[in-house]
């Protein structure tokens, strides 16, 4: 039993520790009013960076606002915009990479060289120059993300398609006479979310590293609009100062580490081979 215990907790404690991690920044999301502080947005010039002490855990910022009211707010927006870009981008990209590839020919072949392009440009070039271009704001990052996003989830999912459209359960439905939709659907695309499922667990930390990269840059967020990579942005200059720029630095760190963790263990689990180390 013991023996047993240490070998599931050395297997998904990992996973489990992901998982804590992302129920504590969701359920921080959620609760923000009641748990923060302070206003996030309350300016208090008297205040301005001043260090972590009893009343201001975090420190304050340039303006005095309350760093960890803010930590704590932006975690609304990062959460939303990468939960928003890794689920609309995988559902996206599944249906264009799945459907293409089970129908194949010319759709197929065109649908690729789509996707060809548009994984020739680094995804952060791309998206930062979408984003220049439709102006600031989250709506508008979050746009220029998708654009960018669905690719790898349609590559993903024609080379999954790939395998099951061969399989002797689709030679079945065929003869039964089912149609194209319906054997995509019913069939083929429900034996192929496992893979899909653990890419958008373990994308979800890079898509908030990849807004709050843009909130960096200056398109993300329009101030004074708490979020963490603007936050970081604030402070990238306040070198003794580094509160303002450390602990928001610190919870994209954690809430990057809980998906990839926890996106490592659901890997794991839906792994057949990993049963028998």
């Amino acid at each position: 039993m013991l023996r047993t215990f240490t070998r599931q907790l050395r297997r998904y404690g990992l996973a489990a520790l992901g998982g804590v991690l992302i129920v504590a920044w969701i359920v921080v999301a959620l609760g923000a009013p009641l748990i923060a502080p302070h206003s996030p947005n309350d300016v208090q010039i008297a205040l301005r960076l001043m260090p972590p002490s009893a009343d201001h855990w975090f420190g304050t910022d340039a303006l005095g606002r309350d760093v960890l009211s803010r930590v704590i707010y932006g975690s609304r927006i990062s959460l939303i915009a990468g939960i928003v870009v890794v689920v609309v981008g995988g559902v996206v990209g599944t249906l264009i990479g799945g459907l293409s590839t089970y129908i194949g020919g010319k759709f197929e072949e065109t649908t690729m060289r789509l996707t060809d392009v548009v994984m020739c440009f680094p995804p952060l070039i791309l998206a930062l120059a979408i984003a220049a271009s439709l102006g600031i704001g989250v709506g508008n990052t979050i746009v220029a993300m998708l654009v960018v996003w669905w690719p790898k989830f349609a590559r993903l999912a024609r080379s999954v398609v790939i395998v099951q459209r061969n399989q002797e359960y689709v030679e079945a439905a065929r003869v039964l006479g089912f149609g194209h939709m319906r054997i995509f659907f019913r069939h083929v695309l429900p034996n192929s979310v496992g893979a899909l499922i653990v890419l958008l667990t373990l994308d979800v930390g890079t898509a908030i590293i990849t807004f709050a990269g843009l909130s960096f840059l200056g398109l993300g967020v329009v101030p004074p609009t708490p979020e963490w990579g603007a936050m970081i942005s604030e402070g990238r200059e306040l070198v003794e100062q580094w509160w303002v720029a450390t602990f928001p630095g610190l919870a994209i760190l954690s809430i990057v580490v809980g998906f990839n963790f926890f996106g490592d263990g659901i890997r794991d689990w839906l792994d057949p081979r990993s049963l028998s180390r």
